[in-house]
């Protein structure tokens, strides 16, 4: 497992390196909403499509999935690629959160229009009225 971090790691400091920026958001629920969502879409027949049963059967492993999501955080976060935890079991603050990170991202970076090299073609001839 600390080979694969390390690889992790090692991929996405020569994304940065060759000038890409990483915003890693993990959105995270509560159990209880998580419980919450699965009762809504069996009652709900519009959303039973959603619904897998094996949603229920993984539920057993909540804790083992908690503990194995720090490991993700603690082994693959850097100054360069940071993880940012986000609650979402409310989705206008999920979204909120999300869409601050990446809009003070954005800000923090050099963006400019690309300058052309073209010269503008004279279309004054194709334009002008026809006599």
């Amino acid at each position: 497992m600390k080979r694969r971090f390390r690889y992790i790691r090692q991929f996405e400091e020569m994304l940065v390196e060759e000038g890409t920026t990483i915003i890693k958001l993990f959105l995270h629920i509560s159990k209880e909403k998580q419980l919450e969502k699965i009762q809504e879409r069996l009652q709900d027949p519009a959303k039973h499509w959603k619904f897998d049963a094996s949603d229920l059967q993984e539920r057993e492993y909540w804790d083992d999935y908690q503990e194995a999501y720090q490991d993700v955080f603690k082994e693959s976060s850097s100054k360069s690629a940071p993880w940012y935890w986000i609650p979402a079991n409310r989705r206008w603050y999920r979204n909120y959160l999300a869409l601050a990170i990446v809009v003070k991202t954005l800000e923090g970076l050099d963006l400019s229009y690309p300058k052309l090299n073209t010269p503008t073609p004279d279309i004054s001839e194709l334009i002008s009225p026809r006599h």
